[in-house]
């Protein structure tokens, strides 16, 4: 509430009758001229969308009422108060309000400066982005609002933030990979955020793999996990020869991160040495693999050519051999 009193009360009722009452919005140049600005300004806070009513209390509130936007209704509560209403105020309704009326003497005025608090938005972010490993990543992120926002970065995967619109990382790693949120709040309302996502390519690692020793008749399964951005092609070799589709019983089942080389029926021909290699446009990575058969396993263990008395009666007799001739 603020109020603007004029005319003395001494003065005769047809000089008070001549009292008129605008309001005007210094901002856009309506003010008239020769108005006295005795008291500073009060200041009125009302948030962007809410609604707002500047009353002043004067002798008599006239007969013209007039406003230039629609969103604002001009009221007369009484003969001796007057109010406008502002509906869904915005950024722009910002400024200095002045009342003022006019006497045979001079003109009088009361002002109000009304503040807009403006929710903070976000205005521009980064798009989502696509690095190779070790490169540099710059994201940015404008907000606007009043009072000034804060900005936040965070990574949600790990919790890492960052203040500030600018997030600049040096040298990703593919740990760093994922998505990113900015944060803008300024207590006028609630919080926004926006998601970027962060890829970063790396060429394949195969993880460990391990030898099979299935015996004959059976069924097997050879696999090979490879972890790599973009997804890794798989190929089989058998004996330096490249495998493909179903071939002797054997069948390649391929998904995003491994592949499969699937013996349905084991037979004599399967058992050898097998390399898988994982692929893609950083580069590639292999990995060997053996099928045994367990008969070979039992020969091996039954000779025991890898126990250090055998080692050792074989280097005798070589020593022998050696000194005979």
């Amino acid at each position: 509430m603020w109020g603007c009193m004029g005319g003395a009360m001494g003065q005769p009722r047809h000089d008070r009758l001549l009292l008129r009452l605008a309001f005007l919005l210094l901002s856009q140049g309506l003010l008239a001229r020769g108005l006295d600005y005795n008291q500073p300004p009060e200041n009125y806070t009302v948030r962007q969308g809410d609604n707002a009513t500047l009353s002043s209390n004067i002798l008599f509130a006239g007969r013209d009422k007039w406003s230039l936007d629609p969103r604002v209704q001009l009221l007369a509560h009484s003969a001796a108060e007057f109010a406008i209403a502002i509906a869904r105020v915005d950024a722009y309704d910002e400024g200095l309000y002045t009342c003022s009326f006019q006497t045979r003497l001079r003109p009088h005025t009361a002002q109000l400066y009304l503040i807009v608090q403006v929710p903070a938005r976000i205005t521009n972010i980064s798009s989502s982005v696509t690095v190779n490993e070790s490169s540099n990543v710059n994201l940015l992120c404008l907000a606007a609002g009043k009072p000034e926002p804060s900005v936040t970065w965070q990574q949600l995967k790990d919790g890492f933030t960052s203040e500030g619109e600018y997030l600049e990382i040096t040298g990703i790693t593919r740990e760093q990979a994922g998505e990113y949120k900015c944060i803008t709040d300024n207590g006028v309302a609630s919080s926004d955020s926006r998601t970027v996502l962060v890829t970063v390519n790396y060429p394949p690692v195969i993880s460990e793999t391990k030898n099979l020793n299935p015996p004959l008749g059976k069924s097997a399964i050879l696999r090979c996990e490879a972890m790599a951005v973009p997804p890794a092609n798989f190929e089989w070799f058998k004996d330096d020869k490249l495998l493909t589709g179903r071939l002797e019983g054997l069948e390649i089942r391929n998904e995003r991160t491994r592949s499969m080389l699937h013996f349905a029926n084991v037979s004599a021909w399967h058992y050898g040495n097998y390399t898988c290699l994982a692929s893609n446009k950083l580069g590639t990575s292999s990995i060997s693999l053996r099928l045994i058969r367990p008969d070979a396993l039992e020969s091996a263990a039954g000779l025991g050519l890898g126990s250090p008395i055998v080692l050792g009666l074989l280097a005798s007799a070589f020593v022998t051999l050696l000194l005979r001739l």
